[in-house]
């Protein structure tokens, strides 16, 4: 679980997962948070692990925590998002029964409701075609606070990136896992529970499309990067909203993206392609 000066909800969430019939060992990495935080996690009965970074490395946070994970399988929670009981020992048993399979992408329910968080149907409906090999539906995206991976898996596709930092960093290790041969599949009989603070987060609709510019640059071909950062471009001159930040975020990331480009194989690109038609 990676959290920022969000104590009480990091607290809930704990005592969610203090509740679990599994009594999962946890690691939080602290991304700058002040003190209060910090003493606060050590101090919860569960007895979590802190990883007190002293400064904010984003998702890259997470690669931390599965670097000190001792157990072969690792779930990820947000400060605001949880595991429903028995989803982590169903989890665990498809891990064991499907040797390939990297990251398992989990059901997610948002709120005091439980209502569908609408990435569930387009998981659900992606067009890859099943793997015998795989439980569930082959994906290349996913939520990251409702997800399972293999440790190795995990390790071996280096993680989240710290060029995207935050904000739609899902995809590039999606793609990655799948580069390295790893399974990234949609198993709705695991759920997560998500219950995020009301209101929007200010900036965050720039940020995600920043990161799906430069995981365009990073990964796919690059007439498809130039195409979209065109129409990114000729979004922001309309002034359409968050287009100008993300264009600017992007290319101030851009020659990072570039010494970090890795073209994927064919038939990851052609699974690519296929989501990339698919989608709305």
């Amino acid at each position: 679980m990676i959290t920022r000066n969000r104590y009480r909800s990091v607290l809930r969430t704990l005592d969610r997962l203090a509740d679990l019939p599994d009594r999962p060992p946890v690691i939080v990495v602290d991304n700058g948070s002040s003190e209060v935080t910090v003493a606060a996690v050590r101090a919860h009965p569960l007895g979590p692990r802190v990883l007190a970074l002293g400064r904010n490395l984003g998702a890259v946070g997470r690669n931390l925590a599965v670097q000190h994970a001792t157990t072969p399988y690792v779930a990820f929670s947000d400060d605001d998002s949880w595991w429903a009981p028995g989803a982590l020992e169903t989890a665990a048993d498809l891990f064991d029964a499907y040797p390939r399979l990297g990251l398992l992408a989990a059901r997610t329910l948002v709120g005091p409701d439980g209502a569908e968080d609408p990435l569930n149907a387009v998981l659900a409906n992606s067009p890859l075609p099943p793997a015998a090999d795989l439980p569930g539906r082959p994906v290349l995206g996913f939520l990251a606070c409702a997800a399972v991976v293999r440790r190795g898996a995990f390790l071996d596709a280096g993680g989240y990136h710290r060029v995207l930092f935050f904000g739609g960093e899902e995809t590039l290790l999606a793609y990655d896992l799948a580069a390295r041969g790893w399974g990234v599949t949609h198993v709705p009989s695991v759920t997560a529970h998500h219950h995020p603070e009301p209101g929007g987060r200010p900036g965050r609709s720039a940020v995600q499309r920043r990161n799906a510019l430069l995981t365009a640059w990073m990964r796919r071909p690059l007439t498809l990067a130039l195409r979209r950062t065109a129409a990114l471009a000729a979004a922001a001159a309309r002034g359409e909203r968050d287009a100008g930040a993300a264009l600017r975020g992007a290319l101030a990331r851009l020659p990072a993206a570039v010494k970090h480009r890795e073209a994927l194989p064919e038939r990851v690109e052609h699974a690519a392609r296929l989501l990339d038609r698919a989608a709305p």
